[in-house]
């Protein structure tokens, strides 16, 4: 084999389209696109249109509801808070309240506070101070010796 020998399989690669190179190419004048219209012409989008039939979008009844001042919560699972306290990065001879996890890194921020759910599984004696948990974590947390204060998240002033 020498290197003028040396070629792409058959079918390896496509000749590129060129589109308004006069009439012998197959796609000259107009280039594919028809004459005149909005489809014609450059910048054009037309998603969810047909044809001026009621879109499908608009066709279907509307569901759901998303409050506005809706709580979000930072979730947090049992399996991570004993993750940190095996690296030593959380003390548990303190209670661990919002303000601590954050600072050992469990969770970025607090939104509107921070839930413990009951994923993983917890050996140390903690005492969480937390604005939520599910029964499975105040549970697991309870049979592992220690004790989970839910408080109620803080509220806005401006909802009052």
């Amino acid at each position: 084999m020498k290197l003028n020998e040396l070629h792409d399989n058959p079918g390896a690669t496509k000749r590129k389209k060129r589109v308004g190179r006069g009439p012998g190419s197959g796609l000259g004048k107009m280039g594919g696109r028809g004459i005149k219209g909005q489809k014609s012409r450059s910048g054009v989008a037309i998603n969810g249109y047909e044809g001026g039939q009621m879109p499908l979008y608009q066709r279907l009844p509307k569901r759901g509801f998303n409050r506005h001042n809706a709580k979000t919560f930072a979730v947090v699972n049992l399996g991570l808070i004993q993750k940190f306290i095996d690296a030593g990065k959380i003390d548990i001879k303190k209670d661990l309240d919002e303000d601590a996890i954050v600072a050992a890194g469990v969770t970025r921020r607090k939104k509107d506070g921070i839930r413990v759910l009951a994923k993983g599984e917890i050996t140390s004696k903690v005492n969480l101070v937390v604005t939520g948990a599910s029964k499975g974590a105040v549970e697991a947390i309870e049979k592992a010796g220690g004790k989970v204060t839910v408080t109620a998240p803080a509220k806005e002033a401006a909802a009052e």
